[in-house]
């Protein structure tokens, strides 16, 4: 089982599109901003998506590996569009409802100590982060899968 598990070529794409996109989170976000922030690689949203990313990686390798007529492939298409949609839309307008509400909480209660924690608002992404994370998917797929091989 172990052993199947290290050979799982699709596995290792995924996990190498998620983590090459949590990667380079910090150094895009200090040319951005001119400031480092680390937390970026544990934290959602930013840019790239890894959610993109990750899924993206994944639905392409198991088409390069496995065939793109398989119902593997189909049920891989199905849920990267879920989660891009979600990363994209939903996601991001949770977000912009956190950060008006933060504002209000300040808003409201100027002066005053608030012991609420605030909302978290870099919890989706922006139609670019999402692209990015794509473009990246695909990337590290295609050149995962020229270096592996069908084999």
């Amino acid at each position: 089982m172990l052993t199947e598990l290290l050979d799982n070529r699709v596995l290792w794409a995924a996990i190498a599109g998620w983590a090459i996109a949590q990667l380079i989170k910090p150094p895009l976000e200090y040319l951005h901003s001119r400031r480092w922030s680390w937390g970026l690689w544990f934290s959602s949203g930013g840019m790239p998506s890894s959610h993109s990313s990750l899924l993206c990686s994944t639905m392409l390798s198991v088409g390069l590996f496995h065939g793109f007529d398989t119902p593997m492939f189909a049920l891989a298409v199905a849920i990267t569009m879920v989660v891009v949609y979600d990363a994209a839309g939903v996601r991001r307008e949770a977000g912009r409802h956190a950060e008006r509400i933060n504002i209000l909480i300040e808003e409201l209660f100027s002066g005053q100590p608030i012991s609420e924690k605030q909302l978290k608002e870099v919890i989706g992404h922006t139609p670019v982060e999402v692209i990015a994370g794509v473009l990246l998917g695909f990337a590290t797929a295609l050149v995962y899968y020229l270096i592996v091989g069908r084999a």
